[in-house]
C-alpha cells in the first residue's frame, strides 16, 4: 500500500495553502487530514503497486465519486462533513492542476450534497447568566480571574474561540470598550464590550503575571493559552454549571447575536459585530430568534399548565 506520509504532492500543497494562499493553520491541517483519508481510500479503487505520487495522477472523476458514494453509504456522517471532504479534495486538485502535475481536475462537475438547514443552539439570557456566575472551587486567583475575562468577552463581543486566543494586550482599549481581532481570512475588525467586561479584564490584568509574552490570555506557564485549552476549560465550566444545553464558545456566540436581534439591534449591525462576509449567513438569526421565542413562551405561558381548561 503506498505510504501517504511519503507524498511530495500533498507536502508541497500544504505548503501552498499555509504559506501563499495563508489558510489559517487549522484549516490546513484539516484539509490535509482530509486529503490523507482520500488517499488511503486509494489502492481499495487503483490496485496498481506503484508510488502514491503517480497514484495521484491516475485519479479520475469516477474514483472521487465512488468515496463520496462509500462515505454516505452508512448514513451516519453529516452532509455537512461531507461537503468538507469534498471542499478539500477539489482545492487539492485545483493545485495539481495549477502546478501544472495534472491537465484536468477530476472533481470538475462534482457537486456536494446540500447541506441540512439546522438552528443553531442558544442559551438564554437567564442560562447565560448561570454560566456567567459559575464557579469552581480550588481555582487559582489567576485561573479564577482569567476564566471570568474570558467567558465576559465571549458574550459581550460574539467572538470566536480562536479570535479570543489570538488578542494581545495592544489590541485591547478599555477606556473605549473596544478591540481588535483578527478573524477568519485573517480580516481584522473592531468588536465592543460592555463595562461588567471591563470589570472582569481589569480584575484579571492584576493578578496576570510578568511575561514577554504580548497574549491576552496565558495559559498556566505563562505563554498564549491555546486554541484546545480554550476549549478544554470551557467544557469543564459548562458541565459545572448544571446547564441542561450542551454549552460550547459557539453556543456562546451564537446567543450572543440573538439576544442583540431580540433586544432591538438590527441585522446589519449584527452581521459587522459577527465578522460575517454576507448578511446572508447572519439571517439564520432570525429564525433562531423566532425558534428561541417560542420555546420561551411555551415554558412561560401559564394557560396550557393548568388542569382545568
Amino acid at each position: 500500500m503506498p505510504d501517504v506520509d511519503q507524498s511530495s504532492s500533498l507536502r508541497r500543497y500544504v505548503e501552498y495553502i499555509t504559506l501563499e494562499r495563508n489558510l489559517a493553520a487549522r484549516t490546513a491541517v484539516e484539509y490535509q487530514r482530509e486529503i490523507e483519508e482520500f488517499l488511503a481510500y486509494l489502492p481499495s479503487v487503483l490496485p496498481e503497486s506503484i508510488p502514491i505520487d503517480e497514484l495521484i495522477l491516475r485519479v479520475t472523476n469516477s474514483e472521487i465519486r465512488r468515496y463520496i458514494i462509500e462515505l454516505m453509504r452508512p448514513k451516519t456522517i453529516k452532509a455537512v462533513a461531507v461537503r468538507r471532504k469534498i471542499f478539500a479534495i477539489r482545492s487539492f486538485f485545483k493545485y495539481q492542476v495549477y502546478s501544472g502535475r495534472m491537465a484536468i481536475d477530476p472533481t470538475y462537475g462534482i457537486t456536494p450534497p446540500k447541506a441540512e438547514k439546522r438552528v443553531p443552539k442558544v442559551l438564554s439570557e437567564d442560562e447565560m447568566g448561570q454560566f456567567l456566575r459559575t464557579r469552581i472551587a480550588g481555582r487559582t486567583d489567576f485561573l479564577r480571574l482569567r476564566d471570568a475575562a474570558m467567558f465576559e468577552l465571549l458574550y459581550a463581543a460574539g467572538i470566536r474561540r480562536a479570535e479570543l486566543v489570538g488578542i494581545n494586550l495592544d489590541d485591547v482599549d478599555l477606556e473605549r470598550r473596544s478591540m481588535r481581532v483578527i478573524g477568519k481570512g485573517d480580516k481584522e475588525r473592531v468588536v465592543f464590550f460592555n463595562e461588567a467586561t471591563v470589570d472582569a479584564i481589569r480584575m484579571y490584568l492584576g493578578v496576570r503575571p510578568r511575561t514577554s509574552d504580548r497574549a491576552l490570555f496565558l495559559s498556566r506557564r505563562g505563554t498564549r493559552l491555546s486554541h484546545s485549552m480554550a476549549g478544554v476549560v470551557f467544557k469543564m465550566y459548562a458541565k459545572v454549571s448544571g446547564l441542561a444545553l450542551k454549552a460550547s464558545p459557539h453556543v456562546v456566540r451564537h446567543s450572543f447575536a440573538t439576544h442583540l436581534l431580540e433586544n432591538g439591534a438590527d441585522l446589519l449591525t449584527i452581521k459587522e459585530l459577527l465578522g460575517h462576509a454576507s448578511l446572508a449567513t447572519t439571517q439564520i438569526y432570525l429564525n433562531v430568534s423566532k425558534a428561541h421565542l417560542r420555546k420561551q413562551y411555551d415554558e412561560s405561558h401559564p394557560r396550557d399548565k393548568r388542569g382545568d381548561r
